[in-house]
């Protein structure tokens, strides 16, 4: 059986597909509703092993509401470009930049599931300017993750171990593909609330992702983010990296987390606090690790909240404050307000 061909990601439905050229790499990117940069720009980016789809229930819901929204195929991924490189934390935040740009936006709003979630830290950290507000859904701060994947035993015990298998090469990229990528059936059977497993929808979702991990070049792809982010410790382009993402935010902040998620912690979500000083944080009831697609509604609405909430900012926001003055990690004295 041959391999699906990145074009089986293109979808029918209510909305259109678009080719975006940015920092070097060509992007399939998905909208509804108007093309026009008179509309506020909300970018959406998808987490691991998945495509633009993940976005389907806030891709019309977005738009309706007078926003363009825009969701992407990350680098590596679906009906986009896959180079062998670029999937560390500096070139991924240089993708959404120039993603803006091109279309024909100066700033948005973006909003990131897992993977697609860090891209979105990375970004207003580094690109402060382009970036009006963020949205996070079971993505913690990538020095928060660090922190409690290292010290805190209900993180560390529900994330390392797979982040590590994930580093081996040629092993982990055949337990994606391998018996038509049932690893990606798995994954989301074990990380989804017990409700949206019920459904259709779930059942499609399953079909779906498990033919996009086995586009050529796809399951390598989705792997070196979290590879790049566990060797890059150890050498001083990632020591510089999180040396820069020890800095403060301070724009509009959302963090979801769904309530069941049994991969990221509570916790480790609410410590985002330490770099967002404007931090709202939301438990989803009755989603696990994907609440965007299990309880649409609900991720709208806050959605809405947050493109609605002022964006004031303290006198001297747009020089983003140094991490050598905010603590050097979250506090373990419970969890803190959002």
């Amino acid at each position: 059986m041959s391999a699906p061909d990145p074009s089986t990601v293109r979808l029918p439905g209510a909305w259109r597909h678009l080719d975006v050229r940015a920092n070097g790499v060509r992007f399939h990117a998905v909208e509804v509703g108007p093309d026009t940069a008179d509309r506020p720009l909300v970018l959406l980016l998808h987490g691991f092993g998945e495509f633009w789809w993940s976005w389907r229930h806030q891709l019309t819901a977005l738009s309706d509401a007078g926003y363009r929204a825009v969701a992407v195929d990350l680098r590596g991924y679906g009906d986009s470009d896959k180079p062998p490189r670029g999937y560390d934390g500096w070139t991924l935040a240089g993708d959404t930049h120039g993603l803006i740009r091109s279309l024909g936006h100066t700033e948005a709003t973006l909003v990131g599931h897992a993977d697609g979630g860090l891209v979105c830290w990375a970004t207003a950290t580094l690109h402060p300017r382009v970036v009006r507000r963020i949205a996070v859904i079971a993505s913690p701060h990538p020095r928060a993750l660090r922190h409690d994947a290292l010290l805190r035993h209900d993180q560390r015990s529900s994330f390392l171990p797979r982040f590590l298998y994930n580093q081996l090469p040629r092993l982990a990229e055949n337990r994606l593909v391998r018996r038509d990528g049932a690893f990606i059936a798995r994954y989301l059977t074990a990380l989804a609330g017990e409700s949206w497993r019920a459904t259709d929808d779930f059942t499609e979702a399953l079909a779906r992702n498990r033919s996009a991990i086995q586009i050529p070049y796809v399951a390598h792809s989705s792997l070196e983010y979290q590879r790049w982010a566990y060797r890059s410790q150890f050498r001083p382009d990632g020591i510089r990296f999180m040396r820069l993402m020890h800095r403060r935010l301070h724009i509009p902040t959302l963090s979801l987390r769904g309530a069941d998620d049994p991969f990221i912690t509570e916790h480790v979500m609410r410590a985002g606090h330490v770099w967002a000083d404007r931090l709202t944080h939301v438990e989803i009831a009755g989603s696990g690790h994907f609440a965007h697609q299990e309880q649409p509604d609900a991720v709208n609405t806050a959605l809405l909240g947050l493109l609605d909430s002022p964006m004031e900012r303290p006198a001297g926001a747009d020089r983003i404050t140094r991490g050598r003055r905010l603590r050097s990690r979250p506090a373990d004295n419970g969890p803190a307000r959002s």
